[in-house]
């Protein structure tokens, strides 16, 4: 009767160890995974507003509304990066890559591939929104359509109807809709050219880890969550969350054709758009030091952990 009580001690101090050895393991294999991440000898940050972090302090660069507080800093800094570059810059389009960006005849950012080097090891690049827009207000001429499309007609959809072409057809007796300019413009102009930037970029930067980096979401998929909480109808809440899922695709799709990584922001800030209670995007009247509509902080903070959650 006593062997069997021997081999239970065995039995539980075999397990015991055995946890102790697979608990070793593990955080052998995390320190590993975060280990696997070497500093950047230069890392060098492009994009718009989202990526330049407007109106959370510190600013900096003028018109560019460039924080020390937006991701491309906070990676830079958690990854200790040797050199930082970041010449983001907000209402920034993609053709601003590669042309100097001007603001009422004032030069306001030199082309940003300027500031990309043979030496880059790491770059990011988030960019795309603006170039929704046919003029130089970019996502601020979305944002304006919709607030003042909902003051005239507060139950409908007209930011939708305005760039999805929808109109009254008396033969059918219903409302109708043509093309979609916004969901056109991602198909044939954003995606072919961050397509062509992908590729100036590696051709300028051949060793360098490139990530693309997503938008956050700005806007619930349900629109009746805004309701008394954002100047904008329901109707066009839900159209532009679509456009943005639609941009987010497209970008994803973009970068794994052309040799980048895709940073998934959307994910990791549902919930916490701007009609939420608890906004890391703020809106029309910022709770915390952020432009309209844009990343404030922690925003920028959960985007930064995203990035780097992208290069373990």
């Amino acid at each position: 009767m006593l062997r069997p009580a021997r081999n239970s001690r065995h039995l539980r101090n075999s397990t015991a160890l055995a946890a102790v050895a697979l608990g070793a393991a593990l955080a052998l294999t995390s320190t590993s995974a975060q280990a696997a991440v070497p500093a950047p000898r230069h890392y060098v940050a492009l994009g718009d507003s989202y990526a330049a972090g407007a109106g959370v302090p510190g600013q900096s660069a003028g018109l560019c509304l460039r924080s020390d507080h937006n991701y491309g800093h906070l990676v830079a800094a958690a990854l200790k990066a040797a050199a930082y570059t970041d010449v983001t810059c907000s209402a920034a389009k993609v053709k601003h890559l590669t042309q100097s960006q001007y603001d009422a005849f004032i030069k306001v950012n030199d082309p940003q591939l300027d500031g990309l080097t043979g030496d880059a090891d790491l770059v990011t690049l988030g960019i795309g929104g603006n170039d929704l827009a046919a003029s130089d207000l970019g996502l601020g001429e979305l944002v304006a359509t919709c607030i003042a499309g909902a003051v005239v007609n507060p139950l409908g959809t007209p930011c939708k109807d305005v760039y999805h072409h929808g109109y009254w057809d008396w033969r059918t007796w219903s409302w109708q809709y043509g093309n979609d300019d916004l969901a056109e413009r991602i198909d044939t102009t954003i995606a072919p050219q961050i397509a062509d930037t992908l590729r100036r970029i590696h051709a300028k930067a051949p060793r360098a880890k490139v990530l693309l980096v997503g938008y956050p979401s700005v806007l619930p998929a349900d629109g009746s969550q805004c309701v008394l909480r954002q100047p904008v109808t329901p109707g066009d809440v839900e159209y532009m969350y679509g456009v943005l899922t639609k941009l987010n695709g497209a970008l994803k799709a973009t970068a794994a054709a052309n040799g980048a990584t895709y940073v998934d922001t959307a994910t990791p800030t549902v919930g916490h758009d701007v009609c939420s209670d608890d906004r890391w995007i703020e809106g029309a009247l910022p709770g915390s030091p952020a432009v309209p509509f844009h990343p404030n902080a922690t925003g920028e903070k959960v985007m930064a952990d995203a990035v780097l959650a992208a290069l373990r």
